[in-house]
């Protein structure tokens, strides 16, 4: 975390005229009426966020030229070493990235209306979202869960909602959020088929029993207390997918959380099907699953126990599924932890690869972005074989469902890796 030393903080004054080269974004500020800061990049930092990368952190920045100096939350806007505004965003003062850039002033240049004015841009972002979700056929009649703004991929760093049913769920991880979030509201309430909006994290979250969504026509029951928005929607196609392949398959769910892989399989026509994980929480919930989609537990069956200790206990009964999935939590939140989550996930998927039947299927994930953008999860895949005494061949290689957005200019957005295996 970088402070400004106040020698870098200087006044930022209104030319009583523009030059005719002046900004969009130049003009604009200079009327506006409490003034607009600027936060000036070092020499060799603006063309990263000329070309959409959403993140301004300390270390690109030379000086802040405002008086007072911008406080956490206020507009300002980033501009190049020579002080012509590049975009603008919104600061924060104790924050490793400093500024999250909202809109590039080529953009403010073909539509002004937006510029330098929060409340606007999060109403025009917010219904661009839905629109896009719409032509992506979502949501249906078979899936009423899914992510409406996906924070970078929508353009706007540090804002999450996700949809279920009549609720909706928004995290935030962005000071600005919580400022607008009497905005955020307004524009998520007046969607019409939202009844209900919850804040997560926040002490006033709404604490409701029974709230069901369906994902490919298939009912959960979650719990807004789980863990992140409540649902892994993310998940949404691969589960789908699973479907398709589990015709008389015997298959085993590690990591399960409420059932999404195993409810899928069973669906699929799975004439077997055990999920595994260490949350009683998350447990009951599956089980609530079950009867929620009148399945029969006969076929379906969940059970409470450490991913590692259930696979040892089932290798050395000498017992093997037709398609494994494993789905563990987020190991490597961070790249300075990723060589020991690589252990992690080497020796995880070590023990899946033998409770996989010679010519049976693993899809194995890793939510890890840290890991997703390292590009060494195939190659750990391969150690796990080689541990396990295995041969891979990867099927197939996927990612988040479509709803979940990536900006390429922000490929930090990308986190969640889904790699199908021949095990033999």
């Amino acid at each position: 975390m970088q402070h400004f030393p106040s020698r870098l903080i200087k006044s930022l004054s209104t030319p009583t005229s523009l030059p005719c080269t002046a900004t969009t974004l130049q003009r604009l500020a200079s009327s506006h009426p409490k003034g607009v800061a600027r936060v000036v990049l070092k020499k060799g930092k603006t063309q990263l966020f000329k070309d959409g990368s959403p993140m301004v952190y300390s270390g690109a920045v030379d000086r802040i030229i405002g008086r007072p100096p911008p406080r956490t939350g206020d507009v300002v806007l980033v501009a190049d070493g020579a002080e012509k505004p590049i975009g603008w965003g919104m600061y924060n003062s104790v924050s490793m990235f400093c500024v999250r850039l909202m809109q590039l002033d080529e953009e403010a240049t073909r539509d002004c209306s937006c510029a330098l004015n929060m409340e606007k841009l999060l109403e025009m972002r917010i219904n661009e979202a839905i629109e896009l979700r719409k032509s992506l056929g979502i949501p249906s009649a078979s899936t009423n869960a899914f992510r409406l703004v996906n924070s970078e991929g929508d353009r706007l760093s540090g804002l999450i909602i996700d949809i279920f049913g009549d609720v909706a769920v928004i995290a935030s991880s962005a000071a600005w959020v919580e400022k607008y979030k009497a905005e955020i509201e307004a524009c998520v309430g007046r969607i019409n088929e939202i009844n209900h909006i919850n804040w997560r994290p926040s002490v006033e979250i709404l604490k409701e029993e029974g709230l069901d969504v369906m994902e490919n026509g298939i009912f959960y029951a979650i719990s807004l207390e789980g863990q992140k928005t409540g649902f892994y929607a993310d998940q949404r196609e691969n589960r789908k997918f699973v479907s398709t392949i589990s015709d008389n398959q015997k298959v085993l769910d590690i990591c399960c959380y409420s059932g999404g892989f195993a409810l899928n399989a069973a669906r699929g026509g799975a004439v077997n099907v055990t999920g595994v994980d260490s949350s009683l929480g998350a447990i009951e919930l599956a089980k609530e699953n079950i009867a929620l989609n009148n399945m029969d537990p006969g076929i379906l069956s969940f059970v409470k126990e450490d991913a590692s200790a259930f696979m040892k206990g089932a290798i050395s009964r000498n017992e093997s599924w037709d398609i494994v999935i494993l789905d563990p939590p987020k190991l490597a939140p961070r790249k300075k932890v990723l060589q020991n989550a690589s252990g992690m996930y080497r020796n995880l998927n070590s023990l899946a690869m033998q409770l996989t039947r010679r010519g049976g299927l693993l899809m194995t994930c890793s939510c890890s972005g840290a890991m997703t953008q390292s590009g060494t999860f195939l190659r750990i895949l391969q150690g796990a074989a080689s541990a396990a005494g295995r041969k891979i061949t990867a099927l197939r290689d996927a990612g988040a469902a479509c709803d979940h957005t990536i900006d390429p200019s922000y490929p930090e957005g990308k986190y969640l890796s889904n790699i199908l295996l021949r095990v033999l």
